[in-house]
Order: C-alpha cells, then structure tokens, then sequence
C-alpha cells in the first residue's frame, strides 16, 4: 500500500481553491488564417498584442489568487503543448514569484482540435522547408472555409473535419483527461490525491491553472458540468488571453464564478450532489413539464 499513496486510507487533501481556465493570446492564425497554409498549427505562435494579451492575464490571476489574503497560495499550470499555448504560459508566468508557482504539466490532451490534413504544398516550396515543417499538417484555405460553412449546417458538436476531429472526439479525450478512467496521470486523480501540493504541505489555497484553446476549453466545461449538446453549440470561445474562473463555493462544488455580477453560480451546492430543481439537466427532455 505504501508505494501507492493515492490508495491509502488517510484523510484526502484539500481540494484546490480554484480553476482557472485561460485561453492563449492572440496568435499568428488569428489575424492572418493564410498563416495555416505554410506551419503546422501547432507551431503558429503568438503576434505582439498576444504576448500582451497573456501577461495581462497573468496579472488578473495574481490578483485574483492573492486578494483571498492567504500566505500560503500557489498556482500550478497545466498546458497544451503547442506553441501559442507554451507561449502563453511564459507570458502569463512573469507576473508569479518562483516561490509561488508549484509546478508544470505539459498535456497533450488539451490540444487544439485536429482539424486534418489536406496535404496541400504551399509554393514557393523546397526540399528544406520540407525537412523542417513536414506535410500533411497544411491547411488549405478555400477547402477550410467550405468545411466550416458545412460544420455550421450540420452542427458544431457532432461535425468531423475530414481526417480530423470533431468536438466529439474532443471531448472523449478531454473526458480521460478529467475522470479517474484512462491514464492514471488525470486531473481527477491529481486532485484527489494532491500531485501539485508541494512535499509535505495540504494546503487548500492551491489555484490550478489550464492554458488551452478555445474550443477544447468549451468541451471541458460542457464535460465538467455535464451540459447537453444544445447548450454546448451556444457558447462562444472566450476571447483571446481570456480567462474563465471555477471556484470552490460554500458547498465545496467549482461553481463558474460570474465576474459581471460578484458571484458564484451554484455557490452552495456538494460533490456528489444532484441538481433537483433539474434532475434531467432541464425540463426540454420532456416538454409536457415545460
């Protein structure tokens, strides 16, 4: 038992404080879609206004994260591995102290959704820029605007880019990403049996901080919260460098903090514990309730 701590019977550690949920800063693709027709997506990093963008955040989680007045709070980062995410982070990170950063954790599972390969050579092309970049990872731009334009008609959760991902895929690899099932290396398992606290410390003033992309930050609260399809094809990205908080309420459940009004949705609901107002997640599954 003692060479697996997470199975012992001790009391479990606090749970963090918070997570914060960032989207990277404003990249290169953003402003200039052609970006996508000669480096792999993801290689495409951030523009000036993007490292901005990220330090800015990183100043809003320091006051965040420091205003609750506790000595002893910590941030650790979780991040996609592509480049404006791995960007984001470094932007984000100069507004901590070492002391106060617990570590980092690079997951590819956060990724941006693949939106596949259409093997298309960009011209001018040669035989270098073939060994550096590869292909097969290319966009093609009139071919990406027609799949998009058929994604928006066949719907945005179910639709798959041709050797691709569709949000459904997202949140199936999302899905081993936040529940014990999958690898052992989850956030649920991290939570439960404190990999981030530092040796020897259970403090409940840790803030997990997850650096992605927009979609995939979407399904992950439509994973968390276990919101319906519908409700997930309403919701838009945040913006870039923008920043989604969940936070522990009164109950002990990550409620979504609602910034405009100064308050916790669901501020005293427990683990565990079913919404009865909504057991079905809303009354539109059966319309003789409406």
């Amino acid at each position: 038992m003692a060479q697996f701590p997470e199975r012992s019977m001790a009391a479990p550690c606090p749970r963090p404080r918070r997570i914060i949920l960032v989207r990277h800063g404003q990249s290169e693709g953003n402003v200039d879609e052609s970006v996508y027709t000669r480096v792999p997506d993801p290689k495409i990093g951030l523009t000036p206004k993007g490292w901005r963008d990220a330090e800015e955040c990183g100043l809003r989680i320091l006051d965040l994260v420091a205003g609750d007045g506790a000595d002893d709070w910590k941030v650790y980062f979780y991040v996609s591995p592509y480049r404006r995410t791995l960007e984001t982070l470094r932007g984000l990170g100069k507004a901590f102290e070492r002391s106060r950063i617990a570590g980092v954790r690079e997951e590819p599972r956060v990724r941006e959704q693949d939106f596949g390969t259409f093997l298309v050579i960009p011209s001018p092309y040669n035989l270098l820029s073939v060994c550096l970049h590869g292909i097969g990872n290319f966009q093609d731009r009139e071919k990406m605007r027609i799949e998009k334009e058929i994604r928006r008609r066949y719907g945005r959760f179910f639709y798959r880019f041709p050797n691709g991902e569709s949000a459904a895929d997202v949140y199936d690899r999302i899905t081993g990403f936040v529940t014990a099932t999958g690898f052992r290396e989850t956030l649920k398992a991290d939570i439960d049996i404190g990999r981030f606290q530092p040796p020897g410390e259970r403090s409940p003033n840790m803030n997990l901080v997850i650096v992605s992309h927009g979609l995939t930050l979407r399904v992950f609260l439509m994973r968390w919260y276990k919101w319906t399809v519908e409700q997930f094809e309403g919701l838009n990205n945040f913006d870039n460098g923008g920043m989604l908080v969940m936070q522990t309420g009164s109950g002990g459940r990550y409620c979504l903090f609602l910034f405009k009004l100064g308050i916790l949705k669901q501020r005293t609901a427990k683990p565990g514990e079913l919404n009865y107002d909504f057991v079905t997640d809303g009354s539109s599954f059966f319309t003789h309730l409406v």
